[in-house]
């Protein structure tokens, strides 16, 4: 059934006159910025709190991660292959934009088979793929990891940054959070991939509806209208509004691949600590395309910058606009945390669709 979004905000707005304040995280970068670019927030009622979690993999990123893939450009027997957004991001000196136009080979690639193909060709150097995001990803790098393995390719390697979901929700859900999350508006992509069932398992377990959403305007909004009928039904429930794409056992071939080459591990968040399961890290079998291992990269402490909120933003303690150096220091130009640098973080999404709405700065 299609509906209007004026239909659905009148339902919302009729709803929400017997409910208390609502918050209502949701956890995915392009969530947030549809949120932004259709001024969702503005045409909802007051009581409902769109809040933003940690729904974007640059941002998540340690520092310590940006460091050690700096230190790995700056041997020219590397060569680094990442996606642009990885660029930008502040290690605790400079970013890898900084060293790439410093001269280090670091490539921008739009498809990880790129970094493969280049590693083939160029059997004397040493390829280096930044495998990052969610679960949306992470089968792509399995099927790249099987086909070097298959081809005999020991010159390439992934810098490995895979980050799983649903351990980060309940996370934030088990810890003493000042968030106060009522529900989940959940990621349409990576449920494209693991299904549903992991959302059964948080709404139950922790009484917060969750609804899987699509990411259009309407898609969103009624998302919203399914989270406020439970609740004021007292119920529950993982429910899938982004039905034609996802379904409850996700998809069962990439889930495959994904734990052919990889296992679950304890991972860090940035600005938010290590988060016990919330990993993926490559089986034994696999363990000589790891570049941790492979170039014994150490593990190493790097303090997040001074004033930068990143961390309580993306827990959803708060908003851009709490932070000091939002839009005065910190801009995407020159962005002092990673949530001003991804085209998907929420500082970015706030600076960009939000600051002349609401009159800041």
């Amino acid at each position: 059934m299609e509906y209007k979004i004026s239909d659905l905000v009148s339902e919302i707005n009729k709803i929400s006159e017997g409910l208390p304040q609502i918050n209502i995280m949701e956890v995915c970068g392009t969530h947030t910025m549809a949120i932004g670019k259709n001024s969702l927030r503005q045409i909802l009622p007051a009581s409902i709190n769109l809040i933003s979690g940690p729904g974007c993999p640059v941002c998540v990123t340690p520092a310590s991660d940006i460091d050690n893939i700096i230190e790995l450009s700056e041997d020219h027997k590397n060569y680094i292959f990442s996606f642009g957004d990885m660029l930008k991001v502040p290690g605790s000196k400079n970013s890898l934009y900084e060293k790439r136009s410093e001269g280090a080979n670091i490539k921008i690639c739009y498809s990880p088979t790129d970094a493969l193909e280049f590693a083939a060709n160029n059997p004397q150097i040493n390829v280096i793929f930044i495998a990052i995001g969610f679960e949306t990803t992470a089968p792509l790098t399995a099927v790249l990891v099987k086909r070097a393995f298959q081809n005999n390719n020991r010159n390439f390697f992934i810098y490995n940054t895979h980050k799983l979901v649903p351990p980060a929700i309940e996370f934030l859900l088990d810890s003493e959070s000042e968030n106060n999350i009522h529900a989940f508006l959940c990621p349409g992509h990576v449920c494209a991939v693991i299904g549903s069932k992991p959302f059964d398992l948080i709404a139950e377990n922790y009484q917060k509806p969750c609804v899987i959403s699509g990411f259009s305007p309407e898609n969103i909004l009624e998302s919203i209208l399914m989270i406020l009928k439970q609740i004021e039904g007292k119920k529950a429930l993982a429910q899938i509004q982004y039905s034609w794409v996802v379904k409850q056992d996700g998809n069962q071939n990439a889930l495959k691949y994904i734990y052919e080459v990889f296992e679950a591990c304890s991972s860090s968040w940035r600005g938010i600590g290590l988060i016990n399961g919330s990993g993926l890290v490559l089986k034994n079998e696999f363990k000589d395309f790891d570049a941790k291992k492979w170039f014994a990269i150490k593990d190493r402490n790097v303090p997040e910058p001074k004033l930068c909120s990143c961390g309580d933003i993306l827990q959803g303690k708060k908003k851009p606009f709490d932070c000091v150096l939002f839009g005065k220091k910190c801009t995407p130009d020159k962005p002092v945390g990673p949530c001003m640098v991804s085209s998907e973080g929420t500082c970015a999404a706030y600076f960009r669709y939000e600051i002349h709405k609401t009159n800041k700065l």
